[in-house]
């Protein structure tokens, strides 16, 4: 199992969802969410959840209060800015691994390329593919903190724009099915075939 703490990010509007993504039954459990956790936990020594509200989910009384990150103080900022100031404020350690809670499919292999990867010299250490960056998969440092707080005071929420102008290790990856991320309906609607499948 890995050292550093990973935190699944499950606090965004879902607009082009039309619904709360992070609620969305999959692959045998009630919410995305859920099943997010379950997989993580057995890559991740210390796992948590940043989101708005941790009482939406109901399977908090099975995992306990602890692993919950909140942001209640910027509650109408939907963008993962808010949650990297809450995490940073939270956590005592140097760096963390961030995935958002719609991309399902990133596994093993990719998480340990991405830690492997990581220097104490980078800021961040992220996921790459021909499609782009995905800033919501990697490693980001407590180095980045002051960047992200001025970031959200500013309402200033491009983590592409953060990232290149940081010292960011970019780790690039062939294949695009394990960042397949849940945006609209039927990028949930192929994930659920997919998983079925397995």
């Amino acid at each position: 199992m890995l050292d550093i703490p990973c935190v699944i990010f499950a606090g965004g509007k879902s607009s082009r969802m039309k619904e709360d993504k992070s609620l969305l039954p999959f692959g045998g459990f009630d919410t995305l969410t859920e099943f997010q956790f379950y997989r993580l936990k057995k890559i991740f020594k210390n796992l948590y959840i940043s989101c708005k509200d941790k009482n939406k989910f109901n399977f908090l009384a099975q995992i306990g209060d602890s692993h919950f990150i909140e942001d209640p103080k910027t509650s109408q900022t939907f963008a993962p800015t808010a949650g990297f100031v809450a995490i940073f404020q939270r956590l005592k350690t140097d760096s963390f691994f961030a995935l958002s809670v719609d991309a399902p499919f990133v596994g093993f292999t990719e998480i340990k390329a991405i830690v492997d990867a990581d220097t104490s010299e980078a800021d961040a250490t992220i996921a790459k593919t021909a499609f782009g960056t995905q800033p919501m998969c990697g490693i980001y440092h407590r180095s980045l903190e002051s960047e992200f707080a001025k970031m959200l005071q500013d309402d200033n929420h491009k983590l592409g724009y953060l990232l290149k102008s940081s010292k960011t290790t970019f780790v690039e990856f062939e294949d695009e099915k394990a960042f397949l991320n849940l945006n609209h309906p039927h990028e949930y609607e192929e994930a659920l075939r997919i998983i079925s499948c397995n």
